[in-house]
Parts: structure tokens; sequence; C-alpha cells
């Protein structure tokens, strides 16, 4: 697998307390300058990174409002990833598309970008189940089919410098880490990227291809009728194992199982490349690094000091400094084997 020169997804901050100005009345309004009947029922839904809203219409099912980060995606991304969820809800692929209203899906009032979407329940998968991961794995095959079947053009990709160097190098830069923590977590910083750098070296020219990018439990909901995603916001380019290693925990040898589980589904729709598996911890190794460089560029948002108030304390980045160290022993000892 390669590391393009990408430029960073990484947001800057715009606004000193993003959303301040994002009132009931003012997403209320904003639904009704779409077309819609609004009934003055609104609920904040779970979400950190844009603002959610279920909002509640006069003559029809509520509606899932979603209000953009400022200066995260340009309209072009934004527009991107509404394609990829309208290409796979197309080929029965269970996702939720945004609606659209006169051929849009993406809309402004005033200084706001939103979309809208309708509203589908669930619960989260379970998944220790083996037969819950068999059927995540065909589900992801069949998206990484879709993927497959055509490139971002705006979307980022996945890198080591999008989501390991450059986040690192942000965290020591802006004084993130306490003073007497800093030689300590530099360090192993330092290993821990050369580690993810071998890794990339040892699975080689890996495939790309359009991914849902944060494929976590509490991005997929399950119902009677099976499994369905429920946000594509990260969506990017990558590798398919991305999209499979954040439905594995526990030991070692959980993991190998819980991989069996998913590949035996995968496999049904789909080849898989083993010499992926040498990226899986790498890629768990930049997720930890690019989340803890999430939470800092984002601490002016008031909702992040309530929700993460563990951040800013020394031992959090004890924390991290121990679990990068954990990290390069995984890398080291090489990828999951593959258990029939």
């Amino acid at each position: 697998m390669t590391d393009p020169d990408n430029s960073t997804d990484l947001p800057r901050p715009t606004h000193e307390r993003p959303y301040a100005d994002l009132s009931p009345d003012r997403v209320l309004d904003a639904v009704e300058s779409v077309g819609f009947d609004v009934d003055g029922r609104l609920l904040a839904l779970n979400s950190y990174e844009n603002r959610v809203y279920r909002v509640g219409l006069a003559d029809a099912a509520p509606v899932i409002a979603k209000f953009y980060r400022a200066g995260r995606w340009t309209d072009a991304q934004i527009l991107e990833e509404h394609a990829f969820a309208q290409a796979l809800a197309a080929v029965d692929i269970p996702v939720v598309p945004p609606l659209a209203h006169r051929g849009q899906t993406l809309f402004r009032y005033q200084d706001l970008r939103f979309s809208l979407s309708p509203q589908r329940g669930g619960r989260a998968p379970e998944l220790d189940d083996p037969v819950v991961l068999r059927r995540l794995g065909r589900l992801l095959a069949r998206l990484h089919n879709a993927g497959a079947a055509a490139a971002f053009a705006h979307r980022p990709a996945l890198t080591i410098r999008s989501f390991g160097q450059e986040p690192g190098a942000y965290l020591l830069d802006a004084g993130w880490v306490p003073p007497e923590l800093e030689p300590a977590y530099r360090s192993v910083l330092d290993q821990a990227l050369g580690e993810v750098h071998a890794c990339f070296e040892r699975a080689g020219d890996v495939r790309q291809l359009r991914l849902h990018g944060d494929c976590h439990r509490g991005n997929i909901l399950w119902t009677d009728a099976g499994p369905h995603f429920v946000d594509l916001d990260d969506a990017r380019t990558g590798p398919a194992i991305q999209d499979l290693w954040m439905l594995l925990s526990g030991e070692r040898d959980e993991m190998a199982g819980q991989l069996a589980a998913v590949l035996a589904g995968y496999r049904e729709f789909r080849q898989f490349e083993p010499r992926e598996l040498h990226l899986l911890e790498a890629l768990r190794t930049l997720r930890q690094i690019h989340f803890a460089a999430w939470l800092a560029r984002r601490w002016q948002d008031p909702a992040f000091p309530a929700a993460f108030p563990w951040f800013d304390e020394p031992r959090f980045w004890q924390d991290q400094v121990l679990s990068l160290r954990e990290q390069i022993a995984a890398m080291q000892e090489g990828p999951l084997p593959l258990v029939d």
C-alpha cells in the first residue's frame, strides 16, 4: 500500500463556539426552507462532529436533519458522499441515503449547510455472535464491490501522513501533551509511526477503493430485516481492511475467531487479500493518534469538554503512551492468523 502525499482532511478551527447560533428555531426554519411542513417536534441526536436532529413533520414521518460542521468538508466532498450513498442504495445495499428535493441533496439556509434523510431505527449489532459477524462480512463485501466500481475525485484517502504524522505533529506543536510527558509521548509516537510504515511496507501495494471509512458498531443498526449503515460522513479511499478491523475486539485469539467469521461472509461475495492483515494493527494505531488530534481540534466546541472531560488530564496522555507501546508490540507480533 502506498502513502501518497495527500493534503490532510483534519479541519481547521473556524469558530470559537461552533453551532452556538444553531437554535431550535433555526433548525426548524432551515427544514421548512426546503418545503417541509414541520410540526415543532425536535429531538437532538447523539453526534459530535456534526449536529443531527429528528424533526417532526405535520403530514409525514419525521426526517433526520444533519447540519455540517463549517470548514470540514467542501461542498464537492459532501456531494460525493451523497452520490456514494445513493449508488449503494441503488444496488440494494442497506444504507440511509439523503433525500433529494428538486434534484438537490445539500441544502443551504443562511450560513448553514445541511442534508435531510429518512428516519431509520434499529439496535446495535451483537458483535460477539459469529452469525452476526458473518452477515456483516457479506454486507461489507457487497459495499466494497460497489466501492471498487469507481473512484472518489474529491474525498480524501486514508494515509499515514493524514492519520498519523500530521495529527501527531499537531498534538506536540500545539502543546496538548503535558510537558512532563512530552518526551515519552514524542518517543513512543516516533516508534509507533515507524512500525506503521513497516506494516505498510510488508503489506505492499494493496488495492484502494471507496470505503465506509468509520465502520464501528455505532454506525451500524440492526433490525429484524438485518443490518444497515446510518452514516457515511467519513467515507474515503483506503484498503478494504479499514472497514473490517473495527468489528474485532478482545484478545488476539478472540479477534482471530471474529475475523474468521467476518471473512467467511465476506468471501461469499468478494475476494480478500490476506496481505491486508499486515495493516490491521497499523490502522488501529493511526486511528488512536487521529482520534486524539480530533479531540484537540474540537476542544473549543462546548460539546467536547462536556463529553470527553478526561481528555485534557495528564492521565489521558499517560494512557496514550502505554497504549501506543502496546500497539508497537502488536504490530511487531505480525498479522492475525487466518482461521478456517
